[in-house]
C-alpha cells in the first residue's frame, strides 16, 4: 500500500498549481472585524436588520447590550426589559447559569441553545472559559449529544445531504445561506468518537468542530459549514427509534457510496472554489484512508482523525523528549489499536524519525509495533491484513496479549488508538514502568468512559513515575504528596490553527510537512513551567496565541514548498494570523 502521508503514484501535491487565481486569506464581508470596535458598523444581513428581527438574528443580536440609542434606531424600544447591561455581564450570568447544571449534557444543550441566539456571546463565553467549556462543546459530552441528537434537535445547525438528493448536490450546497465557505468540516456517521455508527446523528461532530474553529482558530463563523452525509446506518436501535432524524435503511456501500461522495466533492468545488478546505470526520477505516488517497492531491482535504490526531500526538512526543531524553529514533513504540489514528500517528512518527535521520522510512516503521484485536500485527498475519496494516507487519513471533507484547517488544512509549476502555490494565501498566523509568502512556480514546487507562490509574500503578496524556481531560491527581497535571492529546490544540494557515495563505493542497511543521510549532510551546507540572501540552488558556503561532508556521512552509497562492506574503506572518482571527467583541451599530 502506498504511505497514508506520502504523496501517491502519479500526481503529487507538490505538482498541483492553483488554476482559480483566487488570493487567501480570511473574508471579512462586512468588514466587521477591519474596523476598529469604537467604529460603528451597519448591522447587515440580507438587508439592515431591525425590529424582532434584529433580536432573533444571532450574528447581530446583543441582548440586553443595545444601547438606549441602539434601541431608538432599530425599532427595539419596548421589545427588551428597559436595563442595559455589558457583554462581560452577561458572560457572568451565562456562567453562573451553566454551573448551576449537574448533567454534563444540559450544558451542552444550554451551549448550542446561546449559539443559536446570541453568536458573539456564545464564542465570548467559550473562548474566555475554554478549560471549562470545551469538555461541554466537544468531548466528551459531544459523544452523548450524538447518541441523543434525535431528541434533543430543535433547529438544524448545518447542511444534511443524503441519498435522496443524490444528483442534486450541487443545488443542496446553494440552499445554505452563506456563499463564502472557507471550511467545512463533513461526517458520514459511521464511526462518531469511541461510540460506532449513529448515522445522521454524528451531526454534533462537524458542529462541534466548527465551534472550535472559531473559538480556537478565529476562523469566522460564517465561513464555516458542517455536513452530514446520511447514506443510512447500521445501528439496529436507531433505526428502530422512532425519534431518529435519519434515513431508516441500512447503509449504502460499494458504488453506490463513492458516486454520492464524489458528487458532493465536485460540487463543493464548483459551488466554493478551489481552496475550501474540506475535513474528513469519523468516517469509518475502510472510507478514510480511501477517500483521503483519492481527493489529497484534487482538494484541499484533510482528515482530523488520521492527520490532526497523527500531528498533535507527535508534537506531544516530540514535547516530552525533554524529560525523557533522547532523540524519537531512539525510542520504542507500541499501539494498542491499528484504525485511522493508530496507523495515522504511527507513519507520522516514522516521517519524522526518516526525516532527522535519512534513514529511509521503510526501516524506521521498524521501531513501531501495532497490536489490534487479533494481536500483534506482524509478517506471519500479512495475507489477512486490511492495505494500511501491512506497512507494520513486521518480523516477529506471534503475540496475542497486550501484556505479552510489552514484555517481548519493550516499548518506552505505549500508546492507546483502540476505543476500548481499561484496556491498560494494572499489570501493563506496571510491567511498562518496570521497563523505563519514565514510562510515557497515551491513552487517548474518546470519549472518557473508552480511555485506555484513567490519570489515576496510570500515575498510582506506576508509583508516579508515568507521564501521561489523554484524549479526554482528566482531572489533576494527588500520589505521595506530589499534584500530577494529566495532559490532553487533543486535535483541539491542532486543527484550527493548522486550518487557518492553510486559509489566510490560500493553500492549495496539505502536504505531509505542513503536519510536520504544526507539530513542532506545538511542542516548541511547552515551556518550563508546564514541564514541572508533569505537561507536555501547553494549557488550553492560551489556545489562541498556540493557534496563531501555528498557522504562521504552516502559512511559511506552504510559502516554502509553493503551496500557497496569497501573494505577496505577508512579512510578519504571526501578525497577520492575529489580524485575521475572529473577534467576538460586540460591535456599536449605527
Amino acid at each position: 500500500m502506498e504511505s497514508t502521508f506520502k504523496e501517491l503514484s502519479g500526481e503529487s501535491v507538490l505538482d498541483l498549481k492553483d488554476k482559480t487565481g483566487i488570493g487567501g486569506g480570511v473574508e471579512d464581508v462586512y468588514g466587521e472585524d477591519r474596523a476598529s470596535q469604537d467604529q460603528p458598523i451597519t448591522p447587515w444581513t440580507v438587508s439592515v436588520a431591525s425590529g424582532y428581527s434584529l433580536l432573533r438574528d444571532p450574528r447581530h443580536n446583543k441582548g440586553l447590550a443595545f444601547t438606549d440609542k441602539e434601541r431608538d434606531a432599530h425599532y427595539l424600544t419596548g421589545l427588551l426589559p428597559p436595563i442595559v447591561i455589558s457583554q462581560e455581564l452577561q458572560e457572568k450570568r451565562l456562567m453562573h447559569n451553566l454551573r448551576e447544571y449537574e448533567v454534563p449534557l444540559h450544558r451542552y444543550i444550554a451551549m448550542m441553545d446561546l449559539q443559536e441566539r446570541n453568536e458573539k456571546l456564545f464564542y465570548k463565553l467559550l473562548m474566555d472559559n475554554v478549560e471549562e467549556l470545551l469538555p461541554v462543546v466537544y468531548t466528551p459530552t459531544v459523544g452523548e449529544a450524538c447518541q441523543k441528537y434525535g431528541s434533543i434537535f430543535k433547529r438544524p445547525q448545518g447542511l444534511y445531504i443524503s441519498l435522496k438528493e443524490k444528483g442534486k448536490i450541487l443545488e443542496v450546497l446553494k440552499n445554505w445561506p452563506e456563499k463564502s465557505i472557507q471550511v467545512i468540516v463533513v461526517t458520514d456517521g459511521e464511526r462518531i468518537l469511541g461510540l460506532g455508527d449513529l448515522g445522521c446523528q454524528g451531526m454534533g461532530i462537524p458542529v462541534g468542530k466548527l465551534s472550535l474553529y472559531t473559538a480556537l482558530g478565529g476562523v469566522r463563523p460564517s465561513a464555516c459549514l458542517p455536513i452530514t452525509i446520511d447514506v443510512g446506518t447500521n445501528n439496529k436501535k436507531l433505526l428502530e427509534d422512532e425519534f431518529y432524524i435519519g434515513l431508516k435503511q441500512n447503509r449504502a456501500t460499494g458504488q453506490e457510496y463513492a458516486e454520492l461522495l464524489e458528487e458532493f466533492m465536485s460540487a463543493v468545488k464548483q459551488n466554493y472554489g478551489e481552496k475550501v478546505l474540506v475535513q474528513f470526520e469519523d468516517f469509518a477505516n475502510h472510507n478514510a484512508f480511501d477517500l483521503l488517497a483519492k481527493y489529497r492531491t484534487t482538494h484541499l482535504v484533510f482528515n482530523d482523525d488520521i492527520q490532526g490526531t497523527a500531528s498533535v500526538v507527535l508534537a506531544g512526543l516530540v514535547s516530552a523528549l525533554k524529560p525523557l531524553g533522547g532523540t524519537l529514533a531512539d525510542h520504542t513504540f507500541l499501539f494498542l489499536g491499528a484504525g485511522e489514528a493508530g496507523t495515522g500517528i504511527a507513519e507520522l512518527i516514522a516521517l519524522k524519525i526518516s526525516k532527522e535521520t535519512n534513514i529511509p522510512l521503510e526501516q524506521t516503521r521498524k521501531k513501531i509495533w501495532l497490536v489490534d484485536s487479533k494481536g500483534l500485527i506482524e509478517s506471519s498475519r500479512k495475507e489477512s491484513l486490511q492495505h494500511f496494516k501491512v506497512p507494520w507487519a513486521h518480523e516477529h513471533e506471534p503475540v496475542k496479549e497486550l501484556l505479552d507484547a510489552v514484555k517481548e517488544i519493550k516499548p518506552t512509549v505505549l500508546i492507546g488508538t483502540s476505543g476500548v476502555g481499561r484496556t491498560f490494565t494494572k499489570e501493563v501498566v506496571e510491567a511498562m514502568a518496570s521497563l523505563n523509568q519514565k514510562p510515557l502512556i497515551l491513552a487517548l480514546s474518546n470519549p472518557t468512559s473508552q480511555s485506555e487507562c484513567t490519570a489515576e490509574e496510570a500515575y498510582t500503578w506506576s508509583e508516579g513515575r508515568a507521564i501521561f496524556a489523554s484524549g479526554s481531560p482528566f482531572k489533576p491527581v494527588e500520589y505521595n504528596g506530589n499534584m500530577f497535571v494529566p495532559g490532553q492529546a487533543n486535535n483541539a490544540y491542532i486543527f484550527p490553527g493548522f486550518g487557518l494557515g492553510l486559509i489566510m495563505s490560500g493553500t492549495v493542497r496539505v502536504h505531509d510537512d505542513l503536519l510536520l511543521a504544526a507539530s513542532e510549532a506545538l511542542a516548541n510551546q511547552v515551556t518550563e513551567e508546564n514541564y514541572a507540572k508533569g505537561l507536555i501540552y501547553p494549557p488550553f488558556t492560551s489556545i489562541r496565541k498556540i493557534s496563531a503561532n501555528i498557522a504562521a508556521t504552516v502559512a511559511a512552509k506552504a510559502y516554502e514548498l509553493g503551496l500557497a497562492s496569497r501573494l505577496p506574503r505577508p512579512k510578519d506572518l504571526v501578525n497577520f494570523a492575529e489580524s485575521c482571527m475572529y473577534t467576538p467583541i460586540y460591535r456599536n451599530y449605527r
